[in-house]
């Protein structure tokens, strides 16, 4: 019988190849329709009523005003905040639905709040403003390898909030049907999306919510749960008896709807005149608003350095909530770790190539790492273009390169799938999971058609809905695992079931055929075959369903799906030290993610990690007044994200050698966006010859890092 068993390399058709997106020409052509296209008949318009304060009690919510407009039909507000504290500027109080967007808006503008204002704290870069009992952790004894190490390297750190900014905001429409809530939300987690608050808020029990969201523009973690508008929306839906689309506008997007917590610190480094790494002291802290905690995997991937401190102090700040964001924390302790690092190089006027392979040696899969360095210096020419810090050539424009490494789990998420084989010889796979723009709908379709022997057109991927069986979802770069080993367990059980209806018609027991080109044949004899459509005919009138899960523990140990993967990146930058003006030559990234379904999509999870990490290296940051507490760019327009003119040259390299495919499917969404940050960072330094410790590197830092000098 079929084998799940992943193909050897020089057996596949499909899997590991460059293959377009499934949904790429809907795409293209503005067909698909997203959360924030859905218009249903006689469908109201929902506006938020949120917090002008930082902090505050709220002492009542009057509606009445905006409830008698002509075209109001419905108004929600939140009554168990009466009494209690709001606890940053545009947190949600109270809403309305009506006919129309623009009566929305102004009724909104009806809603009467009052409130009492209190003292709010919105200061993230002053440690002493820390109330907590800070975290520590203490490794060996750092004192006395400070004492005895040839060299001492100090530096001072940060990398700021910063929002996801999806291009689709938070939201969903929902409506009320029969005895049925149907919503379609933006979401990244199809499955699990109808919780108990939406059906509190509507009055429908959860297995009677119905869940729709086929295309999604972006949510990089901070797109799970409903939220305050999915339930909103719920209720407004419940009151009004129609349909009702709320979606956030700008800038509440930007100030409510998740952000990636700051960082900073201040590390001592020891080292030996060699590079050998003796010792780390780390004194780190941050903000993710109200709640949340502080990156505290310092130092990063280079974490075997024998004697270590680490003091992390959380900032309680009034502030919209923090959010997972591509790789929670990873960014903020490789850009803190590698800094740290690259500066003790430069002290130690070592070259950082040499530096870096050596300091890998300290890390949990050393011989990966220092492959990939040597891949990424070859791909980026460091032999042709490499200085010690500090571009000697002459003129205003210094040219400089940096680099970084970093870690992800990425382990498959529990998935169900079910495939189906018909009597017209069509195949349909079914799963509850989602497509955030990673391809999820090409890979299921890869690994479909592959173990059915078909072409990859012979498949229907149908995802995106509640009512399909149940997947993960789509968070810790967990999906293609997840998705990839449940369809291919379905598909090889209905494969199966169909070599029994066909074996005895081609006089041979169902364990000696195979599918391979549109045919069932005899392994052994592959002229003894009939073709798909014949073999499937064989079926009568009756379909073969056939449900594969993944549970992921099992799977891995079987090996089609693993864990833990590393990557290298390199930058090549321009500065211009009379504008302090950065620009991005080349970037390269050496990416390892175990088995690859698609190449070409895997690669696009890079690049756009590449240009997500260019912007936040350079651009990205949410900048508050002090003062107010109010977030200042809460706009397309301030909110600065990276263009193509922006990112320069990139470099793709996948590890794809029998080695790194062995270990079966690992994640690959979340890793390639970590270390961005981090190797612009030291590009820059090498470039100017002085450290520009704080993300991101806009002109007016690296001018004043000019004018103060610092680490060399």
């Amino acid at each position: 019988m079929a084998t799940a068993k992943w193909p050897a390399i020089d057996k596949r058709t499909l899997i590991g190849k460059r293959i377009d997106r499934a949904d790429g020409p809907v795409k293209a052509a503005g067909v698909a329709r997203y959360s924030f296209d859905i218009n249903r008949p006689g469908m109201l318009w929902a506006k938020l009523v949120v917090s002008p304060h930082a902090r505050a009690e709220l002492v009542s919510i009057d509606v009445s005003e905006a409830a008698s407009m002509p075209g109001v039909k419905a108004t929600w507000k939140d009554d168990s905040l009466l009494g209690k504290e709001v606890q940053y500027i545009g947190q949600i109080v109270a809403a309305v639905a009506a006919e129309t967007e623009e009566i929305a808006q102004e009724a909104a503008g009806k809603v009467k709040a009052q409130y009492k204002p209190l003292a709010h704290q919105a200061n993230d870069r002053d440690p002493t403003l820390s109330k907590d009992k800070p975290a520590t952790r203490n490794t060996g004894n750092v004192d006395e390898a400070f004492a005895k190490a040839d060299v001492k390297v100090e530096g001072e750190y940060g990398i700021p909030v910063i929002t996801h900014c999806c291009l689709e905001s938070h939201g969903q429409v929902a409506e009320l049907r029969n005895d049925e809530l149907h919503v379609w939300p933006s979401t990244q987690a199809v499955s699990s999306y109808a919780d108990v608050s939406i059906s509190d808020a509507s009055g429908v029990p959860r297995n009677k919510i119905r869940v729709d969201c086929q295309y999604m523009g972006g949510g990089f973690g901070s797109k799970f749960n409903p939220g305050k508008w999915g339930v909103i929306s719920s209720a407004l839906a419940k009151q009004a008896g129609r349909p009702v689309k709320l979606m956030l506008d700008r800038d509440l997007e930007l100030m409510i709807a998740g952000n990636r917590p700051s960082a900073f610190a201040k590390i001592k480094v020891g080292a030996m005149k060699d590079g050998t790494l003796t010792a780390m002291e780390t004194e780190v802290w941050g903000t993710a608003g109200m709640g949340g905690g502080v990156p505290q995997q310092i130092p990063y991937v280079i974490d075997r350095i024998p004697n270590v401190r680490l003091t992390a102090k959380r900032i309680q700040t009034n502030r919209g909530p923090a959010a997972a964001w591509r790789a929670p924390n990873h960014p903020q302790s490789c850009f803190l770790t590698m800094s740290a690092l690259a500066d003790t190089a430069a002290a130690l006027k070592m070259d950082e190539l040499e530096f870096f392979l050596k300091a890998v040696q300290l890390s949990a899969r050393a011989e990966v790492y220092s492959e990939e360095l040597r891949i990424a210096a070859d791909l980026i020419g460091y032999k042709q273009k490499a200085h010690l810090r500090g571009d000697p050539s002459g003129g205003s424009v210094k040219r400089g390169l940096g680099m970084s490494v970093h870690t992800w789990g990425g382990r498959g998420h529990p998935s169900e799938c079910d495939v189906t084989i018909n009597p017209d010889g069509s195949v349909e796979a079914k799963l509850g999971s989602q497509d955030l723009g990673t391809g999820n709908r090409t890979v299921i379709a890869i690994v479909v058609a592959e173990t059915l022997g078909l072409p990859l057109e012979a498949v229907r991927i149908e995802i995106g809905r509640n009512a399909y069986p149940t997947s993960g979802g789509s968070g810790g770069s967990t999906t293609v695992g997840g998705v990839s080993t449940s369809s291919r367990f379905a598909a090889t059980d209905a494969l199966n079931a169909l070599f029994a209806v066909v074996a005895p018609k081609m006089g041979v027991q169902p364990d000696a055929l195979e599918a391979n080109g549109g045919y069932i044949r005899q392994i052994d004899k592959p002229d003894n075959r009939i073709s798909w459509r014949n073999a499937c005919a064989l079926l009568g009138v009756n379909s073969i369903t056939k449900r594969g899960v993944n549970v992921p523990g099992e799977s891995e140990k079987q090996g089609f799906i693993s864990q833990g993967v590393g990557g290298v990146q390199m930058a090549d930058v321009s500065v211009d030290i009379e504008t302090g003006v950065a620009t991005i030559n080349e970037m390269v990234a050496v990416q390892d993610c175990g088995m690859i379904i698609d190449l070409k999509t895997a690669e696009s999870q890079v690049y756009g990690s590449l240009i997500m990490g260019v912007a936040y290296a350079l651009y990205e940051e949410a900048i508050y007044d002090l003062k107010t507490g109010r977030m200042l760019n809460a706009d397309m327009e301030f909110y600065r994200l990276s263009g193509l003119k922006d990112v320069g040259k990139l470099k793709v390299h996948m590890m794809t050698s029998k080695a790194y495919d062995d270990r079966g499917i690992i994640g690959l969404g979340e890793p390639p966006v970590i270390s961005p940050g981090a190797a612009i960072a030291n590009a820059v330094a090498n470039a100017v010859g002085v450290r520009v410790p704080h993300l991101p590197l806009t002109p007016d830092r690296v001018i004043a890092a000019l004018q103060k000098g610092g680490i060399i």
